[in-house]
This record gives C-alpha cells, structure tokens and sequence, in this order.
C-alpha cells in the first residue's frame, strides 16, 4: 500500500506550526535574561553620563579658577535675609561641641514637614499656629522660673489676696536669692508706699536704683518718694535721671515740673510740663499743671485756657481747678465769670475756701448782702479760716460806715471778727490797723 506524500502546502503549515510553537517556548523562557541585560545595558549608560557630566564640571571649575574673580557687590537687606536662610547649618563635631540650647533649637528648627507612614504615604504635619496641643519635649528641661522668680509670683498672689506683709515677706526672700533682682526692690517699694511708710520705700527704691541705674521705673519711683518727703532737690536730680533714659516719658516731666514749681522757679519748670502735655493729650492732670505753671509766671490767660481744657476733659473738675481758675479769672478782673466757676463749685463740693472766694466775687460785683452771706457760710465750714473772719469784718465795717457811723452793731461784728482772725494769724497788719481805728464806738453810734 503506497503512502501519500504531503503536498508541499500542508508541509509548509505544518512547519510553520512548528516554527510558530518553539519561537513562543523561546521567549517565555528567556524573558528574564532579556530584562537582565536591559537593565545591565541602562545602568551603563547612566554611569556613563554621570561620568561625562563630573568631567565637564570638573573642566568648567578649572577654567573658572584661572579666570579673575569679580568683587562683591554689596548685597541689599532683603537679599541678605534671604541668603542668610538658604545657606545650610553648620554641623557640629566633637571637636567644635555646642550647648544643649542651642542643639535642641537645631533639632526642633530641623524637624521635616512631612512623615512617612507605613504605608509609603506622605502625611503633611499642621502648621504651628493652628496645633491644639504642644509638642513633646525632646528631653526633660527644668522649669524656666528662677528660686527668685517663683517667690516673686507667689508675692504677687499674696498682694492680690491683700496679704501685704506675707507679700514683703516673699519679696525680702526674692532679695536674699537674688540681691540684683531689682523688680523685687521695686515691688517692695511699692507696697511700702501704699503701707504710707515712705522711709522704708525710699531705702528699696534706692536700692534698686545702685543695683540697675539705667531703670526708668526705678529712677521714676526713686524721683516720687523723695518728692512725697520733701527732698526736692534730691528728687529733682532723680527725675533727671529718669528723664535721661526717657526724655518724653509723661510721669518723669509731670513730676519735674511739679517740683520746679514748687521751688519757684515756674520759667525752668514750663517746658517740662509742655512735654507732659505732648506726652498724653487727653491728660486733665497736665492740662491742670500747666494751667498753674502758667498763673505762677502771671500769664492768666494762656492759663486759663489750660484750665477750661482740663476741665472738659476730666470726668469731674476737682475743687483745686476751679479755685483756680478762679483765682485767675480774678486776676483778670471777670468777676462775673469767677462768681459762675465758684457757685458750680460750692455746690458740687462746698467748703470754707470755695464759699471765701465766692464772697470776694460777690463784694467784687457790689453784691454785699451775697457776699457777706457766704463769708459767713465759710466760717461756719470751719471757725479757723481766718480769711472769712477778715471777709465778715469788711462788709461789716462797709455796713457801718455807709450808715454814716450809726450802726454800732455792724461795728462791733467787724472787731470781734478782726480779733478771732488775730488769734489765728497774727502777721496780718492791714487787719491790725483796722483794729486800731475801729475798736472804739464813734460818738454818733446807736445800739439796737
């Protein structure tokens, strides 16, 4: 039996069968070794261009060496700010150790922004202003109060409970812990002052001036007590002090000038209360003073202005602006203005002084009965102001002689009133003279 040979297009399929069958057995079995020599072809080429970029740096450095340098220019603020955060941080050696302040601000100042999670995840942290809770400290710090730092806290709290020796107490223990501790010199002052015993905060206030002479604070508070003892002078060389370290301070000026008034040298004492008022403006108290530095050198009108601001300005004028404002106004001559000043005064708080000067403008404008009614109202405030005794006897006497000399009750009114002034004040010779002149009844009394 003779056997067909294939034809020759079954012969090609099947050996393309064959072809197409080892040519897949091929490939899936040598996939690996064709990604190994991909990968072993791909790093010698990144080798090979790390190689050529370090020789062309390497050329460029040289070149740059042989060539002149340019200078600096100078760089402005802002640039060198910037510089400045971009330049990296100095790693520290053991050689070069640093303190442990200043590593553990390198650390915090270090941390990275962003944490890997396990998960290959970046996790972005919060930025500081909006964190809720502190971060954990990297170690265990002492607390940053000083021994003298927590007595002062707790005299603090003891001032507050209104416990001032338990107060002095802490304060004087501050002192022992720390004798350069000047807040607790001022402090201690402070409440010595309030105590009213002003030797004792002299001494602390002192102290704390030798201890710190460039403290305002203490030159200031140094300047009041001894103002407050009456050492003028030396309180005038301390509010200098105080002002050499702050020329427009408002409390050192104020009180400068307060005490140049007083000395009576109102010229040197006008320009520091000037400063007061540039000072603080709004201040009634500086509008005050300089109002009475200005009736001290008799210019009462610049001074009266000062007064009226003052006035607008505090919540409620004290007695001692509106006597002088007054005083100036009468100065001036404007008497019914004066009179308006002393009946608001009279009635928002009355006194033996305010009701004596509302008399004088009554007797000024010829109101002698208005006068006299208030003279009396001033002595009956206080028998011991003679000033309202001498203004009974005046209109007293006025009464006496208008009725050509034939009220001798009038008469007698005025001299028991001049003697009760003479027993209280004995240098008044224009009321003595009057005595003398007036003691004895004229021929044409009659007695009532």
């Amino acid at each position: 039996m003779m056997h067909r040979l294939p034809t020759t297009s079954s012969l090609r399929l099947t050996i393309g069968v064959v072809f197409t069958a080892s040519m897949l057995m091929s490939s899936a079995g040598g996939c690996k070794a064709v990604q190994k020599h991909r990968a072993k072809k791909q790093a010698q080429r990144e080798a090979e261009q790390l190689s050529q970029m370090q020789s062309r740096d390497t050329q460029s450095q040289q070149s740059s060496n042989q060539q002149p340098q340019p200078q600096p220019q100078p760089v402005a603020e802002s640039q060198s700010e910037w510089i400045q955060q971009q330049r990296p941080r100095k790693n520290t050696t053991p050689d070069q150790p640093e303190s442990l302040d200043r590593v553990i601000m390198e650390i915090i100042d270090e941390r990275p922004s962003a944490v890997e999670n396990p998960d290959n995840s970046t996790q972005v942290s919060p930025p500081k202003a909006t964190r809720t809770t502190p971060p954990e400290p990297m170690i265990d710090l002492p607390s940053p109060k000083t021994r003298e730092e927590r007595s002062m806290a707790k005299a603090v709290e003891l001032y507050s409970s209104g416990d001032l020796e338990a107060a002095l107490r802490e304060l004087e223990r501050a002192i022992a812990f720390n004798p350069r501790f000047t807040r607790a010199y001022i402090e201690s002052g402070d409440i010595y002052m309030e105590m009213g015993d002003l030797e004792r905060a002299e001494r602390q206030y002192a102290a704390a001036v030798r201890n710190e002479p460039r403290n305002y604070m203490a030159q200031y508070r140094h300047a009041s007590v001894l103002h407050k003892l009456g050492s003028l002078e030396e309180s005038k060389r301390a509010y200098l002090r105080a002002l050499s370290i702050r020329p427009s301070a408002y409390d050192a000026n104020l009180g400068l000038s307060t005490v140049l008034l007083e000395t009576g040298t109102a010229e040197q004492a006008i320009p520091y209360a000037q400063r007061a008022v540039r000072a603080d403006p709004p201040s009634g108290r500086a509008r005050m003073h300089l109002g009475n530095v200005y009736a001290a050198m008799d210019q009462h009108e610049e001074a009266i202005i000062e007064y009226q601001q003052a006035a607008d300005m505090l919540q409620t004028p004290s007695s001692g602006l509106l006597l002088n404002m007054a005083d100036s106004l009468n100065q001036l001559q404007r008497y019914a203005e004066m009179v308006g000043v002393l009946e608001q005064l009279v009635l928002i708080e009355p006194d033996s002084v305010a009701y004596e000067r509302l008399g004088s403008g009554y007797f000024r404008l010829r109101q002698y009965d208005e006068a006299l009614k208030a003279f009396n109202s001033s002595v009956d405030l206080d028998p011991n102001h003679y000033p309202g005794l001498n203004g009974i006897a005046v209109c007293e006497l006025n009464n006496y002689l208008w009725n050509g000399k034939t009220d001798g009750s009038s008469r007698e009114r005025a001299v028991d009133a001049m003697r009760r002034s003479l027993r209280i004040e004995r240098q008044q010779p224009r009321i003595v003279e009057l005595l003398r002149r007036y003691s004895h009844a004229a021929g044409s009394e009659s007695r009532e």
